[in-house]
């Protein structure tokens, strides 16, 4: 019997899932861990909760799989991106804390980069915008700020990783410091045309290179890791945002998806071409394999299920998370309630990192309900303000359909106003955790239990596709109320 383990490492959870010969699920663990915010608009993550939460579910998914490690071919790792952490070499210690992707403290650093004049040349090598969202900023200021960490960085005792260069580190026990193309492309410091780390960069940045992990395809040999006495190799490495884009299939260009986690992602393939964006989209690896390179146009939103959370952990006004759909549907349909959830900034297309979140429209009557409905709404204004830029860019080519994944996507009502609010169809599949699929695919793949692409793509399984139903005189007023909405939070 053969099985594949995908270690799904998320903002707020660590996920594993065990997929057998037929890429099924057959045995899966969570375990959320804390997130920590020591100051407005820092977001921080223990290291060793991230391991130790990976390696929990690890033991849970193989137990509710009824398997041992003996029974594995092969681990894919998918993770949150950006997310920087700064280690020592000899040790395996972190000097620090990790440093969360939604993380804005560097928006200082970032802005004078920009004053300065530097944004070009690092958009034209990286494909990316001078912002705190990405690891660079994070690493200079763990560089500038921790004590001695300048002087041990210099010396080559520090080792920089997002966060699958950490588990790969943890899972081989210190023998791999590696890392694969897509997480490299969202680190501000890699040449995404000469699919190398940038040399001008690391100097523009005063980043020593001994840091930088290796740089590997997404399918293939990234060390053995030592799971419960085992050996087991890891095959597979993918940022959680194209893992999810091959977990659905899109490896054709103009195939769109859309990621509703703590955020949300759009990717748009577009082939081997990297596409320079007029509209403030970044261009990015979709997935490297075999050395041939794929790029995609990316949105990112920063608050997309972290807008539910905050009602339920936040103000204290739901139960759940579930309970959003039927609050939605019980709320006042006289009441135009727009929450711009900009609590780390605003993300693609505006990327404004000092806007913070803003409630517009409230009145006496306003409830739980208004708020629940405002909440889940927000999702879908935020992913036609991508969409439309996403088709500006790319033109008329760009499918029409819009597929999507993720925790939210269970929820019918969100995903026909999601339709509604973008005029687009939206495919659901029947496995929501294409995150993890993708990665069990990469891993499974390289060891040749899985098929090719062409084989993987002809596998997925629509649930169900909702189509458009507004009328397009409420879905213009909407939107119009939408964009007001945005422009007066930013204007704050």
């Amino acid at each position: 019997m053969s099985y594949i383990l995908a270690i799904d490492q998320g903002t707020t959870s660590s996920r594993v899932i065990v997929f057998d010969a037929e890429m099924r699920p057959c045995g899966s663990a969570q375990e959320e861990f804390a997130q920590h915010f020591s100051q407005s608009g820092w977001v921080e993550h223990a290291p060793e909760d991230l391991w130790q939460t990976v390696l929990r579910s690890c033991e849970g998914a193989l137990d509710a799989a009824g398997i041992s490690a003996e029974a594995l071919l092969g681990i894919g790792i998918t993770n949150q991106r950006e997310t920087t952490l700064l280690w020592d070499r000899a040790t395996g210690k972190p000097i620090y804390n990790a440093i969360v992707w939604q993380d804005r403290r560097t928006s200082g650093f970032c802005a004078a980069l920009k004053e300065a004049g530097h944004e070009a040349l690092i958009g034209a090598k990286t494909g990316l915008l001078l912002d705190p969202y990405f690891s660079a900023s994070k690493l200079a200021w763990l560089l500038e700020n921790v004590e001695g960490a300048r002087a041990q960085a210099e010396a080559g005792e520090l080792a920089f990783g997002t966060v699958d260069s950490w588990l790969v580190w943890k899972l081989t026990g210190g023998r791999v410091h590696a890392t694969d193309a897509t997480n490299a492309s969202r680190s501000l410091l890699y040449d995404i045309h000469a699919g190398a780390w940038s040399e001008e960069i690391c100097a523009l940045l005063d980043i020593p290179m001994s840091l930088l992990p290796e740089v590997k395809d997404c399918a293939g040999w990234f060390g053995e890791a030592d799971l419960f006495g085992t050996a087991v190799p890891i095959m597979g490495v993918a940022g959680d945002q194209q893992a999810a884009m091959i977990g659905q299939g899109c490896f054709e260009p103009g195939m769109m998806k859309a990621t509703y986690g703590t955020g949300c992602f759009a990717l748009l393939n577009t082939g081997a071409e990297a596409v320079t964006s007029d509209h403030k989209l970044l261009t990015t690896i979709a997935y490297q394999l075999e050395g041939k390179v794929t790029y995609a146009l990316e949105g990112s939103i920063f608050v997309a299920g972290a807008v539910v959370q905050w009602l339920r952990d936040g103000l204290g006004i739901i139960g759940s998370a579930g309970n959003t759909q039927a609050l939605a549907e019980a709320a006042d349909p006289a009441q135009d309630v727009v929450i711009v959830p900009a609590f780390t900034g605003l993300g693609a297309p505006y990327w404004s990192p000092d806007c913070r979140g803003a409630a517009f429209g409230l009145t006496r009557a306003t409830g739980p309900e208004e708020m629940a409905r405002a909440a889940l709404e927000s999702v879908g204004y935020q992913t036609r303000d991508l969409l439309g830029a996403m088709r500006a860019d790319w033109g008329a080519n760009a499918e029409a359909a819009l597929k999507v994944d993720g925790g939210m996507c269970a929820s019918d009502w969100t995903m026909q106003f999601l339709a509604d609010i973008t005029n687009a169809q939206v495919d659901r599949p029947v496995v929501l955790e294409t995150t993890a699929l993708g990665a069990a695919w990469l891993a499974g793949h390289a060891v040749g239990l899985y098929p090719d692409q062409k084989g993987f793509a002809q596998m997925w399984q629509l649930d169900r596709s909702f189509q458009p139903q507004m009328r397009a005189k409420t879905r213009t007023a909407k939107y119009a109320r939408w964009q007001r909405a945005v422009a007066a939070a930013q204007s704050v």
